[in-house]
């Protein structure tokens, strides 16, 4: 089987799970016997572009000429059975879908956020969940509210690409969800079920897990939308040291935030960025990771490292952290509810969990679990208000214990590399039978 993988790099200054996860899933399907054809596009290229290179820019998520005269060339040479795309953004475009069609060649896409309806991808703006462009021809409130790289110019042509390739993205074979609520989002954007499959993505096993440490750890961009700010709040409402240490990783807008914690408080020690040696070291130290998001993250890579080395995860109740916590239930599609649905007060003054998600009566040790945390086969789920988080890093602390082993099984179960290569290749066959498209 010969499959290209088509992906436009983040920059490598911004640690992005996407590459990690494209350059993993390459490495595992060419393991399986796979003939991968890479088709790679870094925006790290844009500075040393020619002048007239980075004129044709502006129009390039439209339609990038260059990568389709490449991609061209390419699919004529080698005949692959299959395009699974990724990233299309900036240089690469979604008119690939159309160039693939144009060979005969169906096409997979790996929907890793929103960018079918938002332009900045996330469904969060000015610190809220945000869905103000969902229905609409054209993308007005992301031009208004500059989305896209905080410039008025490039998010009217965001906004203007996602209206141009709608079409083009209800034309893709297969999309590949990466969880239930992204299959929900796409069922909303109108992709019938019979074009949807949801598998995961899978990290290396890091084999046998260490014994488990102690305290929690943070490791994400630290940026409004991952919920550092959240974390930190949360953290201050109790006694220094009553938690054990908040290892925090990761740089961004919000660095000042976490260094100003740690020099605060000897219980939060700030770690920078991470290689990974570094990131396993810092999961090996720890009891607990911390998925703090404030949108709905799609699938935090953290969540799945964290299950392979046998962690336990407190996260809040958003996208896919309860599905890879094993707490998720039938919900409304991510984005598509109000965003007061995740935090709302609880007539008590609790938190109430967000629709679809059931609060559990025991915690990993047998022990009661607090109106308002959510647990899972791996881990607990809590409304994303300092109330709640602050609420669950005790019971969290106090129940890791009783979760590694089963933290462990969740990863070998639904995310090993074995078992999601082989649902990958089985898409990849399904499609390779099917008749070429004219």
């Amino acid at each position: 089987m010969k499959i290209v993988v088509a992906h436009n790099r983040y920059r490598e200054a911004q640690p992005s799970g996407e590459n990690t996860i494209v350059d993993s899933e390459i490495a595992q399907l060419t393991a399986a016997g796979v003939e991968v054809l890479p088709f790679i596009r870094s925006s790290d290229e844009i500075p040393s572009m020619s002048k007239a290179a980075k004129a044709l820019l502006p129009i390039s998520p439209i339609w990038a000429p260059r990568a389709q005269h490449d991609l061209s060339r390419l699919l004529t040479e080698h005949r692959p059975d299959v395009l699974h795309l990724h990233n299309p953004y900036p240089l690469i475009s979604p008119w690939v879908v159309r160039t693939a069609h144009r060979h005969g060649v169906p096409v997979v896409q790996t929907v890793h956020n929103y960018r079918q309806v938002c332009s900045s991808g996330i469904y969060f703006r000015d610190g809220v969940i945000c869905q103000d462009c969902k229905g609409r021809a054209l993308g007005v409130p992301a031009i208004k509210h500059r989305c896209y790289r905080d410039s008025a110019v490039q998010s009217a042509l965001m906004a203007t690409t996602l209206a141009v390739h709608r079409g083009t993205w209800r034309s893709v074979d297969r999309y590949i969800a990466l969880t239930s609520a992204i299959a929900d989002h796409l069922r909303d954007y109108g992709i019938p079920d019979e074009r949807l499959v949801v598998k995961p993505n899978s990290v290396p096993d890091p084999g046998r897990p260490a014994p488990l440490g102690d305290g929690f750890l943070f490791m994400a961009r630290l940026s409004p939308e991952k919920g550092v700010d959240l974390l930190l709040d949360a953290w201050r409402r109790h006694p220094v040291g009553s938690l054990g240490t908040l290892r925090v990783a990761g740089d961004g807008e919000l660095r000042h935030l976490v260094e100003a914690a740690a020099a605060e408080r000897p219980d939060v020690v700030y770690l920078g960025q991470l290689d990974r040696a570094g990131v396993r070291a810092a999961v090996e130290a720890s009891a607990v990771v911390i998925a703090a998001a404030m949108w709905h993250d799609v699938l935090p890579t953290v969540i799945i490292e964290a299950l392979a080395s046998g962690r336990p995860v407190l996260g809040t109740a958003l996208g896919g952290i309860p599905y890879l916590v094993g707490a998720d239930a039938p919900h409304e599609p991510a984005g598509t509810g109000p965003a007061e649905t995740s935090s709302a007060v609880a007539g008590g003054g609790g938190s109430a969990m967000p629709a679809g998600i059931s609060s559990a009566v025991t915690g990993g040790g047998g022990s009661a679990v607090p109106a308002g945390i959510g647990l899972g086969e791996a881990g607990w789920v809590v409304a994303p208000e300092p109330a709640a988080l602050a609420a669950a890093l005790p019971v969290a602390r106090a129940g890791a214990s009783g979760l590694t082993l089963a933290a462990r099984a969740r990863y070998e179960r639904t995310f090993h590399p074995d078992v999601v290569t082989k649902q990958l290749v089985d898409v990849y066959a399904g499609l390779a039978r099917t008749p070429n498209h004219v």
